[in-house]
Formats: structure tokens, sequence, C-alpha cells
């Protein structure tokens, strides 16, 4: 009776450290996640920011086309953070994308506007945020393989939704977004 006691606690405390340490990489996985929107939602913030310079700077060009879309962008713009989905990042970014468009057009219809230096320097800033943010993109769909996947995999997928953890979603790229407008 004895040995079959300890055999039975044996098991009850082998599982009970697995489902220990299985909740543990999953919330590893899950905080990646976390922090990979998070730095998508830094990238995008500073994006925005060299945008409003860059709207600032043709002001002097196109006066009502930049104030209409500074009032565009302000209202339309919300904050990337943790809990952020990847359709709250499709949305942020296609707002960028449009006023890019916008600032294409009016750079095409004032070529000495792209000529000015500080604008050529705002213009490589925002490019710059761009690649921050498909590097974000990158690590926050790879972040998110890696919690899929082992959720998806036995035994973890026996206990992952016991435990509050499922499946997450990707961040696919926007559509149209390669056909941007160069801005040089």
């Amino acid at each position: 009776m004895l040995p079959t006691l300890i055999a039975i606690g044996i098991i009850v405390v082998s599982i009970l450290l697995w489902v220990i340490s299985t909740q543990r990489r999953l919330v590893v996985l899950d905080e990646n996640i976390s922090n990979a929107m998070s730095q998508i939602g830094v990238q995008l913030s500073s994006r925005f920011d060299a945008l409003t310079a860059l709207l600032d700077l043709t002001k002097g060009y196109a006066k009502h086309e930049s104030e209409t879309l500074i009032e565009t962008i302000k209202s339309r713009r919300s904050v990337i953070t943790a809990k952020s989905t990847p359709n709250d990042v499709l949305h942020q970014e296609g707002i960028i994308s449009e006023a890019l468009g916008r600032i294409a057009m009016v750079t095409e219809q004032y070529p000495e506007l792209a000529a000015n230096q500080t604008y050529i320097k705002t213009m490589n800033a925002v490019e710059i945020f761009e690649n921050m943010v498909r590097t974000s993109h990158l690590i926050y769909n790879d972040s998110v393989i890696k919690l899929n996947r082992e959720i998806r995999m036995f035994p973890v997928a026996m206990i992952a939704g016991m435990l509050g953890f499922g499946q997450r979603e990707y961040l696919i790229e926007q559509a149209g977004k390669a056909d941007m407008p160069s801005m040089k």
C-alpha cells in the first residue's frame, strides 16, 4: 500500500511540476509577443512624429492640404500598446501610408520642397522608422510562431487553454505597401 501511495505521489508531483514549467514557458512566450507589439507601437509613434514634422515642412507650399492632413492624422491616430491587435497596427500603418501618398503629391507639385535639406533629412527619418517597424513586425511574427507552435503541440495543447493561453494573430503586410510612392 505504501509503495503505491509513494508512486501516486511521485506521479502527481511530476505532473504538477510539468504544469508549472509549461505555464512559465508560455508566459515567457506571451510576454515576448507583448514586448514586440510595444516595440511596434514605439516605432509607429516615432514615425508619426517624423511624419508630422514632414507635414509642417509642406505648410509653406500647400498650407490647406497640410493642415487638413495634420488634423486628419491627429483625429485618426491611436497609440499601439502591448494589448493592441494586428488590425490596430494595420489601421495605423494605413493612416501613415495615406499621408505619405498625399505628401508625395505635394512634393511632385513643388520640386523645391523635395530639394529642401530639412525635407530630405526628415524623409530619411521616416524611412528609417519604416525599416524599424518592419524589423519589429518580423520579431512579433517570430514570437507568435513560437507561442502558437507550443500551444498546438501535444501535451501542452491539453492544458494551454486551461492556463489561459490561445493562439495569437500574425501581422500581415499591408496590401499595396510595396506600391507606395517614392518620396525621393
